[in-house]
């Protein structure tokens, strides 16, 4: 009121015009008025004024960082957080990557990972439960009901030829190339195409029909982890068979 009284009215709409920072304007409207107030108004002013420049420091900038970030797509997955770039197009994405593996290690590792993983833990999860009743011939005499206990009792030896094998295949599917670095030496590699289909169900598929498969072979994968870590831990917790 003394400012407008002192300057006129007009002022007021000066002072709207102009871009508004806290502190400054208040510093400013004091040092313009000193003579209309007294000592225990100018110390509460000032007091009032730190309050006022401490509560602007805390106050978020806009930045072009912010601006990007709120323009950025967000994930499917967790809408809380921007998509990840570096996934899009392959089948199955959903822009979950909270940690931003993609951001360090090539998507197409990543996918491939996830492919055979899936595969991995669908044959576990069959092979854990179809192991508390069924068992191969020369393996009739080790049958234990809490599938946990099957690597220990068919021994060392066994799990061996299993990594063995493994990785035998991963070579030659691969042509050698196993490392990070040179496993998409060939650019035009799909991840997780190996060529096998031993069924055909490929042969003579659209795109678009062959792309709807391989989304469900990618999310039964997905179950199939979940579904496999469950079994392993109920038996471990629980110390019974699954069924």
């Amino acid at each position: 009121k003394v400012y407008e009284k002192e300057r006129g009215p007009a002022t007021r709409c000066t002072i709207l015009a102009q871009p508004f920072h806290p502190t400054v304007q208040f510093r400013r409207f004091l040092f313009n008025n000193l003579h209309h107030v007294n000592t225990v108004t100018m110390m509460k002013l000032a007091v009032f004024a730190s309050l006022v420049g401490s509560a602007a420091a805390f106050a978020p900038a806009s930045t072009g960082k912010a601006a990007t970030a709120l323009s950025a797509e967000m994930s499917k997955a967790m809408p809380f957080l921007t998509a990840p770039t570096n996934l899009d197009g392959y089948v199955g994405g959903v822009g979950f990557d909270p940690l931003g593996f993609s951001d360090n290690f090539d998507p197409k590792w990543l996918v491939e990972s996830e492919i055979k993983h899936g595969r991995v833990a669908m044959l576990a999860a069959a092979g854990f439960m179809a192991s508390q009743f069924v068992n191969f011939p020369m393996y009739a005499d080790m049958h234990v009901d809490d599938s946990n206990l099957a690597p220990q009792v068919v021994g060392v030896s066994a799990m061996l030829q299993i990594v063995c094998a493994a990785g035998i295949e991963e070579w030659r599917t691969n042509n050698g190339n196993v490392t990070m670095e040179t496993m998409f030496a060939n650019q035009d590699r799909a991840p997780g195409a190996l060529g096998f289909d031993p069924m055909g169900m490929m042969k003579g598929k659209s795109e678009a029909e062959i792309n709807d498969l391989k989304l469900k072979e990618i999310k039964n994968g997905r179950l199939a982890m979940l579904a496999i870590g469950g079994m392993i831990h109920h038996n471990f917790v629980t110390g019974d068979a699954l069924f």
